[in-house]
């Protein structure tokens, strides 16, 4: 067949920082790479463009997400293509470096390109002879490559070795081959900012500041310096992808629960989430609820925050979609949704319910507090208010006996910092007050200048 870029289709999470895609083969089937869980994009547009997904190839054991190959198997017959070193159990097709897979006039080559994991494969698709692109995962991604500490700190320094010698492999391919990585910019599997998602390999040559290293041992400095936290599920995902997730059958089911349904989770100990707007949040919640407002981001929050092993209960209000706040939590491995209350917190509040409210400050109607701010280290570095404590949302649970009394709680626009306050609220705080906006809102009121770098804490 004749490829063009219109036979690749970039399917991109928002929420996790990836992107899976779709593959017209040219003949009414496609091919689907790295696809998640939540398949409804990805049916969407194979559907659209009138196509049957009868491959679907996973570069890797994947931390940060539920891959939806033991889906598109059974509900298409697709035939899942991995890594043989990966040991799935489930039926797939078991490939080692140079293997080859024809598809039907496109061939698709795996390569060996550990580093991100262990087993990682690139994927090369190739026209006859032509090769046309690379399927990078975790490996090649767009001005960097993916964290090598997911499997321990032990073995880190070894990883990031490999995963200098499988970027050096994938630069040998010629300059104008695409590079289709999956993690890109808001993947805490370690991207830089930015928009491009997609890239050359020739860009990269010039571009990526990791292969301007001048040798390996500047490459593992300069990768392993640039690693972050993550969250918390990433430790358990990479095995139930190596077991294979559970079939879903249809969209799960949330039911609808009472006021005393709710009242009888909690006594038994159960958590409440609520995904309303922080705004909302702050007006009136049930006492002891998490506040994870429903964006693209709630499945990483869910995920830090909560053991997938707690019974669920989620608020919402009534223009938020059931599926929208199921599918999120079921890619990441949270199946334990109890229900919703029905009626929202206007049916809590009818029953009377205990609630609570929460101070969600503008910051010119701030000052004198201490300033708390929750962003991830690498936000803080770039821009924080001089005096401001740090502590990130994720270790904040932990640290909530270190936040001082009328503490002020802030990230980049209020909505993390609601989840923060929530979190010091379930730890039985009630002196807290959160900023509405960021750093550079409280600044503008206050007439301060952002400091950069690493400060107080």
């Amino acid at each position: 067949m004749s490829f063009s870029t219109e036979h690749l289709i970039p399917l991109i999470d928002e929420g996790l920082g990836n992107s899976s895609y779709l593959v017209d083969l040219g003949d009414g089937r496609a091919l689907a790479v790295d696809a998640g869980r939540d398949l409804r994009d990805l049916r969407a547009a194979a559907a659209g463009h009138g196509l049957r997904i009868a491959f679907a190839a996973d570069t890797h054991l994947h931390a940060d997400f539920l891959s939806g190959a033991v889906q598109l198997g059974h509900d298409h017959g697709a035939t899942v293509l991995a890594s043989a070193a990966g040991k799935r159990e489930f039926p797939h097709t078991g490939l080692t470096d140079g293997n080859e897979v024809d598809l039907g006039g496109l061939t698709l080559r795996a390569l060996a390109t550990p580093g991100h994991t262990d087993e990682h494969l690139a994927f090369l698709l190739l026209d006859g002879a032509r090769e046309l692109g690379v399927f990078t995962g975790g490996s090649l991604i767009v001005n960097s490559a993916a964290r090598t500490d997911l499997l321990g700190a032990d073995r880190t320094e070894e990883l990031a070795r490999a995963q200098y010698r499988s970027l050096h492999r994938l630069i040998t391919l010629p300059d104008d081959v695409d590079v289709w990585p999956t993690h890109g910019a808001g993947s805490f599997c370690s991207a830089p900012p930015g928009t491009d998602r997609t890239t050359t390999i020739g860009a990269q040559k010039h571009a990526n500041p990791l292969l301007a290293a001048p040798d390996e041992d500047t490459f593992v400095r300069a990768l392993v310096a640039g690693f972050g936290t993550y969250p918390r599920y990433f430790e358990r995902l990479a095995e139930v992808n190596r077991r294979g997730p559970a079939v879903v059958a249809g969209t799960p089911a949330l039911p609808a629960l009472t006021a005393a349904d709710v009242r009888a989770h909690l006594a038994a100990g159960g958590h409440v989430v609520d995904v309303r707007p922080a705004a909302d949040f702050a007006a009136g919640h049930i006492r002891g609820a998490l506040s994870i407002p429903l964006r693209d981001q709630f499945a990483t929050w869910l995920g830090w925050l909560l053991p997938d092993t707690a019974p669920l209960v989620f608020v919402r209000n009534p223009d938020q979609q059931v599926s929208d706040l199921v599918w999120p939590a079921y890619k990441i491995g949270y199946e334990r949704l109890v229900g919703h209350l029905a009626g929202g917190m206007a049916a809590w509040s009818a029953e009377d319910g205990p609630r609570q409210t929460t101070v969600f400050a503008d910051p010119a109607h701030t000052g004198g507090q201490t300033y708390l701010d929750v962003r991830q280290a690498t936000e803080y570095r770039a821009g924080h208010v001089p005096t401001a404590m740090h502590l990130e949302l994720g270790s904040l649970a932990a640290h909530a006996a270190d936040v001082p009394p009328d503490a002020m709680i802030a990230c980049g626009h209020g909505e993390r910092a609601m989840t923060a306050a929530s979190v010091l609220e379930r730890a039985g705080r009630t002196d807290v007050t959160v900023l509405n906006g960021g750093p550079a809102d409280y600044a503008r009121a206050h007439d301060l200048r952002l400091a950069a770098g690493d400060g107080p804490r």
